[in-house]
């Protein structure tokens, strides 16, 4: 079976990272888990946090970066795991999630799984999304 790292200039790998933001086996595309940093970071700075909605944002676009870098789209994806630092944001992440997938009419939504955890890596952080995708398969086309 085939396997190759993602390339995505926008969400690139970094060159001291022990991890690969996505690689393709065979059809199937596998995504590391997903935040918003480093904008979590630069708008703290700046003294304006992103919150729950935002971040969801930022990740699911990245997300869909590297799904287009891969070959395929939002349309490929079979399965979210959603974390968030707060279940009381699970509305906002569900508004974003809602927001993101309305530009892909007709496809059905992806499997999902909402989890909340007691931290993420950053402090600021309050969402993060691993996405399973899969080449051949194709959420418009679901009945």
């Amino acid at each position: 079976m085939s396997v190759r790292r993602v390339a995505c200039q926008s969400v690139p790998d970094l060159p001291h990272a022990t991890w690969s933001n996505a690689l393709v086996v065979g059809q199937e595309v596998v995504l590391s888990g997903q935040t918003a940093h480093p904008a979590t970071r630069d708008a703290a700075q700046a003294g304006k946090p992103l919150g729950a909605y935002e971040q969801a944002l930022v990740v699911l676009r990245k997300v869909q970066a590297l799904l287009e870098a891969a070959g395929g789209g939002i349309h490929n994806i079979v399965k979210l795991v959603v974390y968030v630092t707060d279940i009381a944001d699970k509305d906002e992440v569900g508004r974003a999630r809602r927001d993101f997938f309305a530009q892909a009419p007709g496809s059905a939504y992806p499997a999902s799984t909402l989890v909340a955890v007691s931290a993420l890596v950053f402090s600021e952080l309050r969402v993060e999304i691993d996405a399973f995708a899969r080449l051949d398969v194709d959420l418009r086309t679901v009945n």
